[in-house]
């Protein structure tokens, strides 16, 4: 606990968390771990040679490990999915700004993708803060928002290019065609007690209540407004990286730009609550 240190990595979120092995971790350490996460939305970690096994035992320091809908974790783990681009493909999985299955009725409070094969160069993720999205709104737009419940489906065309190669080859069994669930455009954070913007260019299709073309003029500048550069920071990744980020007051979005070079992430997400 003593070596253990926070360093930021931009001003608008993240921290690169150093001197601790998350194979050997006391009840102490994990705190002081979740409140950098709380406070930086996205924490780091380098150098962490995890098995499957130690990966998901550190998961579940933090929460509960829960499967993903489309496609199917490892055979002895199926919480931890892989995250695999191959050297044919074009197309990456995760390649859109998102916030994790914003199309469950309960979606996940965290992710957390550990490093396994990166290549050589690019590969890296941007991560943007919902709080600073809807706190640099003015003051009516706010208003407005508070009163309105986006609609979310997995079924969005942009988002599902992105996981067809998985699909293809490690689909899981008994999936839906497609997920929807409504939430609160605005969502107070059950832990910290702000309020986030929750639409994403991924997922969010409408405001409940109003078709898709009445909805996408304010949908559009929500989408253009929450990732501005200044909310955002990037992370370059390493075999052995750890990133956990909070889906809550975060979104993300894995940059395809290592064409020819495969690419392999495991990743595991945390059970959340309903948002409000």
């Amino acid at each position: 606990m003593s070596a253990l240190a926070v360093h930021p990595v931009a001003g608008a979120l993240g921290a690169e968390v150093s001197g601790v092995d998350l194979g050997k971790l006391d009840e102490a350490t994990v705190a002081a771990i979740r409140r950098a996460w709380l406070e930086h939305l996205v924490v780091f970690f380098r150098d962490q040679d995890l098995s499957p096994a130690q990966f998901l035992a550190f998961a579940r320091r933090f929460g509960e490990p829960i499967e993903y809908p489309f496609v199917k974790g490892l055979d002895d783990y199926p919480e931890i999915i892989p995250v695999l681009k191959l050297e044919h493909e074009t197309i990456n999985f995760g390649g859109i700004w998102h916030s994790d299955t914003a199309y469950l009725e309960r979606p996940p409070m965290a992710s957390m993708l550990i490093a396994r094969e990166v290549p050589p160069a690019g590969g890296d993720t941007e991560f943007a803060n919902m709080y600073l999205a809807y706190e640099t709104l003015s003051p009516g737009m706010q208003r407005m928002l508070a009163r309105l419940v986006a609609v979310n489906s997995s079924a969005a065309a942009d988002v599902s290019r992105t996981r067809e190669d998985r699909i293809k080859d490690s689909a899981r069994a008994g999936a839906k065609k497609e997920y929807v669930a409504a939430h609160p455009v605005v969502r107070t954070h059950p832990e910290t007690g702000r309020r986030a913007l929750y639409v994403n260019v991924a997922h969010t299709v409408a405001f409940e209540g109003m078709t898709p073309e009445e909805s996408a003029p304010l949908l559009q500048y929500l989408f253009r407004h929450q990732v501005r550069p200044d909310f955002t920071c990037r992370f370059r990744w390493r075999p052995g990286s750890i990133a956990m980020w909070d889906n809550r007051c975060a979104q993300h979005n894995a940059i395809n730009d290592y064409q020819g070079h495969r690419r392999l992430m495991h990743r595991i997400t945390l059970a959340g609550d309903l948002p409000q």
